[in-house]
């Protein structure tokens, strides 16, 4: 009985089982549909997602239906913008509710959410994007069920992001790593619904920010009336950062907006409050810290938020006589005083003022006092401001817990007044700013992640009503120094409304070294590896000319240090704007000659680009091709060159993001050149030694390059030569061809070669000649090539063939000469020495006297030119 027993309930438990993973199967289909009907009858928009599963083990035993990846698409005014983007959507119910019918309604009683973004905006004309549900324009169906409805016990969403942006006002506000969860049973029409939420939030207006990720947690029970809309704050607790509020008073929703009757406080009056208020990574604990004094703050908030108004508010933040000093510091911080008050009394954007009418503190024997007026915050806000004190930097660093990578140290000293409004700050409107006094610095030190010290003796800024003036900046830092004086324009546009930084500047310095002004950073690496294999992860980060700078500086420097080249007697100006700089006029003295420079310079792109004009006069030849690597690359054989040269060199191309130094393969551009009292040391050259073994009628340490001017153009790592001409004693040289960045090359030089340097047979000839006859073999045509690369070269010519074809028309030539010279001999003979005759013996024997003179001039022609007599016959 016992097994039968077993073996039913075994039975039963694997017919549950499968009928667990079954029954998804068959209601996916019906689930799919009903959520599309929703969707479909609820919103104008265009809503899909992925995929909708069933699955009745994730909390059994009541069903979860997954919808993974969720998007609401606006459309028109919106078109296109996301309105609401879920990774992964989970409603909640019991299992029975698969089973209604179509017209049933099928309810929901859990909801849970990954990964979402909720994006809020309200157009210039003052419509929302989220004002999507479908207008009920059939009022006899409104008892029609529903094929969803909520009976929701518990909700959750997880890893949010809620976007606020009114394009009126130009109010953002971002609330980031969204986490909050609540529950209560809203099938009640009253309910105490218990939540938990934590974010991050950031405020900005115009291109103003008030709050960057402010971390808020709010605990609270919420006393709910749905059918009045109303939530009233009951057991709560907040934090902004680590300041602590409590809430009192409701939120009501109203068909012309929102009812706000709220009050807020700090539970307790003791200065940690004020240390709370400060994010954590500045503050870090509070625990042990020793404070006097209080801090409060606290405010109401009650009114109506419609389209045109807002609640009336007080927010009060003061502070009486605090102090606080850290258990681990030297220094404490006393006589805190804060007086400042954030108000609105009509209801009106516009008439919030905030009130800074005190912030005081002092450290040791430094006091430091700052006052504000802020009116007018939402159309066109006036500012009225003043900051007076002394501050020792290195004091900072021994009363509160702040971490520099070294100790900073310094006298900040301020005593400035200011008073403008922004209207007058975004159009430049410097008529309308008031500025007055100074802010100094003296005895600076600060050391970057990198271990770089930056040294500033004196810094001095003054604040004139329409400028800010650079009056004196001297620092130093690694081998360099630099003093810079100079105004800036713009200074409020930059610092209130994100606009560019104008101003301008001279700077000189008796020293530069430009790798004191590189940066990089260190990629982090793995635990357990070696200080060998940290170093290889560290990478420099590609520089950025900064897109917010609209300046002008000319500067002086008596020596500039660049990779391996020292610079003298750098002068010139650089015009920074659009990230990009443009130099002018940038003028230097090395190599022993000068080199003038201009151009431009730009990182806006994703690749750093360049487009130069450069200018060498009188420069060392050998110094110059054999440093600048860019014009080693160029010109590889002018590094066997002693002497100098004038040249004018344009080029463009790509720069390394990090080093911005040419990256060679994608320049393009072209040279001229004139070489000036110059020789060739051939020793010194693979290809000349080559091309002298084969070319034994020149030498080329004795060639003379004076005056000689080349032109070449240069792209895609090959660079093309137009011939140009050489001489030596009597012989000139046509040389031209190509070579590439990879030392490869493909040259050729055309000779015209007197026959006399051509050999001694060669020589034989033209010394029995004529100086007119041999005046003819002036001009020999000599070709070489050279292939191969410049350490490898390969030469070949065309000697032999040359050669040989000379040897040919001398010889010719002097048998012709002979020849003709014998014919005339003859005929001359004969002419003068014999008459016609009838008498047939006496013909015959002049005939044979003629044959007898050819004979024998014959044999002088072979004798000349020592060809051997045919071998007689043997004797029979």
């Amino acid at each position: 009985m016992l097994k039968k027993i077993l073996k039913i309930v075994g039975i039963t438990l694997v017919v549950l089982v499968a009928s667990l993973f079954a029954i998804p199967y068959f209601f996916k289909d019906q689930i799919k549909a009903k959520i599309t009907e929703a969707i479909n009858e609820k919103v104008d928009a265009k809503v899909s997602f992925s995929d909708a599963d069933l699955s009745l083990f994730k909390n059994f035993p009541k069903a979860t239906v997954t919808l993974d990846k969720l998007l609401i698409i606006n459309k028109a005014p919106f078109e296109g913008d996301t309105l609401v983007s879920l990774g992964e959507l989970n409603l909640k119910m019991s299992i029975k509710e698969l089973f209604k019918g179509k017209d049933e309604a099928m309810q929901i009683e859990g909801i849970t959410s990954k990964n979402g973004f909720i994006n809020i905006i309200f157009n210039k004309d003052g419509i929302g994007n989220f004002d999507i549900a479908l207008k009920d324009d059939k009022p006899e169906e409104k008892g029609k069920s529903k094929p969803l409805s909520l009976k929701i016990q518990k909700y959750q969403i997880e890893n949010f992001k809620f976007q606020y942006f009114d394009q009126a006002s130009q109010m953002r506000m971002v609330i980031d790593s969204l986490n909050h969860e609540g529950t209560g049973d809203f099938s009640n029409s009253k309910l105490d619904l218990d939540t938990k939420s934590t974010a991050k939030v950031s405020f900005d207006m115009g291109k103003i920010n008030y709050m960057k990720n402010v971390a808020l947690s709010l605990d609270a029970v919420l006393g709910i009336d749905l059918e009045k809309s109303k939530y009233t704050f009951k057991e709560n607790k907040a934090l902004i950062n680590q300041l602590p509020l409590e809430f009192d008073g409701f939120i009501q929703l109203v068909d012309a907006g929102q009812v706000y009757d709220l009050k807020f406080k700090t539970p307790t009056s003791s200065f940690k409050n004020f240390l709370g208020l400060i994010p954590a990574s500045y503050s870090s604990s509070l625990e042990g810290v020793k404070t006097t004094g209080d801090f409060t703050v606290s405010g109401f908030a009650k009114g109506m938020l419609t389209d045109t108004t807002i609640p009336k508010f007080n927010i009060a933040i003061a502070s009486n006589n605090g102090s606080f000093q850290y258990p681990s510091l030297p220094k404490s911080v006393q006589s805190i005083i804060i007086d400042t008050k954030i108000v609105n009394e009509t209801g009106l954007m516009n008439d919030t003022y905030v009130n800074l009418d005190k912030l005081s503190f002092r450290i040791d024997q430094d006091v430091f006092n700052a006052k504000a007026n802020i009116k007018n915050i939402s159309t066109n806000a006036l500012v009225d401001a003043a900051l007076k004190g002394t501050i020792n930097l290195a004091n900072l660093s021994k009363a509160y817990p702040i971490k520099p990578d070294k100790p900073l140290t310094g006298i900040l000293k301020a005593d400035v007044t200011t008073k403008f409004d922004m209207a007058s700050v975004e159009k430049s409107q410097y008529q309308n700013i008031n500025n007055a006094g100074t802010i100094g610095l003296t005895g600076f030190n600060y050391a970057d992640a990198n271990g770089k010290n930056m040294t500033i003796s004196n810094a001095l800024v003054q604040f004139n009503p329409s400028q800010v003036h650079l009056k004196q900046f001297n620092a130093k830092t690694g081998k360099s120094d630099l003093s810079v004086t100079g105004v800036l324009d713009n200074f409020y546009g930059f610092m209130f409304r994100k606009q560019e930084l104008k101003g301008n500047f001279n700077l000189s310095s008796n020293q530069l070294a430009v790798s004191d002004f590189m940066t990089t950073s260190t990629a982090p690496a793995a635990t357990g590896t070696t200080e060998a294999t940290t170093a290889k992860t560290k990478k420099s980060e590609p520089l950025k000319i900064p897109a917010f700078l609209n300046c002008t500086l000319t500067a002086k420097a008596n020596t500039v240090l660049y990779d391996n080249l020292t610079l003298k007697d750098v002068s010139g100006k650089m015009i920074i704007k659009d990230e990009k700089v443009t130099l002018e006029n940038v003028k230097t003295s090395i190599f022993g000659g000068n080199i003038g420079a201009s151009g431009s310079v730009s990182t806006k792109g994703k690749t750093p680009i360049f487009d130069m004009n450069l200018n060498l006069n009188q420069v060392d030849i050998q110094q110059s091709f054999t440093q600048l690597d860019m014009l080693k690359k160029i010109a590889p054989i002018a590094g066997i060159v002693n002497g100098k040269i004038n040249t004018t060199i344009k080029l463009n191309g790509n720069l390394d993001a990090t080093e911005m130094t040419p990256d060679l393969k994608t320049i393009s551009g072209d040279l001229i050149g004139q070489l000036l009292s110059t020789t060739i040391n051939s020793n010194n050259s693979t290809l000349l030694t080559a091309l002298t073994s084969n070319l034994k009628f020149i030498d080329l340490n004795k060639v003379n390059l004076n005056d000689i001017k080349a032109a070449l153009t240069f792209k895609d790592g090959k660079v093309n030569v137009k011939p140009f001409e050489i001489k030596y004693q009597d012989i000139k040289a046509v040389v031209g061809g190509t070579h590439g960045f990879d030392q490869s090359m493909d040259y050729n030089i055309k000779f015209n070669v007197p026959a006399k340097y051509l050999g001694k047979e060669a020589n034989a000839y033209i010394s029995k000649m004529s100086p007119a006859d041999a005046a003819k073999f002036d001009n020999i045509p000599v070709t070489a090539l050279m292939t191969g690369s410049f350490s490898s070269p390969k030469i070949s010519t065309d000697m032999k063939t040359v050669m040989t074809n000379l040897t040919m028309q001398l010889a010719k030539q002097q048998s012709d000469k002979l020849l003709k010279k014998g014919s005339s001999a003859l005929d001359k003979y004969l002419n003068t020495n014999a008459k016609p005759s009838t008498d047939t013996t006496k013909t015959n024997a002049q005939n044979a006297q003629k044959e007898d003179i050819k004979k024998k001039a014959g044999d002088l022609i072979n004798g000349l030119f020592k060809k051997k007599k045919p071998a007689e016959p043997a004797a029979p």
